[in-house]
């Protein structure tokens, strides 16, 4: 009858523990690679509603450029559309405000507040609020002397 007797080998302890700390090593580097991943996709979605945001204002305060010009022609009417260029930041929490040397966006969360100063040259006074829940677009308007923000087109007066 054969016999086996046990030997004390501990080469296959020390082989464990090598993959216990290469697979521990492995999920520390996969981890580090996804908050840095996380960290670029965030910096870059910022970055983008910033430019976005800033774009929009600008278009604005071009428009209401032009209705300053506009005013300073004598008594007409003058209306533009704006498109609303789209955001991943909540619209529901921002609101715009056009003063008579401004445009401001004011933003609840305050990381995203900016203004775009605008000439304030035309015939009249500007003014208008606008919270921007669901906007697409916006209508820069003078008529009667004030040259305002609106969420729709004018109507005609006839």
């Amino acid at each position: 009858m054969n016999r086996i007797a046990l030997k004390n080998d501990e080469r296959a302890a020390a082989t464990e523990l090598g993959y216990i700390f290469t697979f521990l090593l492995g999920v520390l580097l996969l981890t580090m690679f996804s908050l840095w991943a996380y960290e670029i996709e965030t910096a870059t979605r910022e970055r983008w509603n910033e430019n976005a945001i800033q774009s929009n204002l600008d278009d604005l305060a071009a428009a209401v450029e032009r209705a300053d010009e506009a005013s300073r022609m004598g008594s007409v009417d003058y209306a533009e559309k704006v498109t609303w260029r789209l955001t991943e930041a909540d619209e529901g929490r921002m609101t715009l405000i056009l003063t008579d040397t401004s445009l401001e966006l004011i933003h609840d969360g305050g990381t995203l507040d900016t203004n775009v100063s605008i000439s304030g040259t035309g015939a009249g006074s500007h003014t208008g609020t606008i919270v921007l829940a669901g906007v697409s677009s916006l209508w820069i308007v003078h008529t009667d002397g004030i040259t305002s923000l609106e969420y729709d087109r004018p109507q005609s007066k006839n």
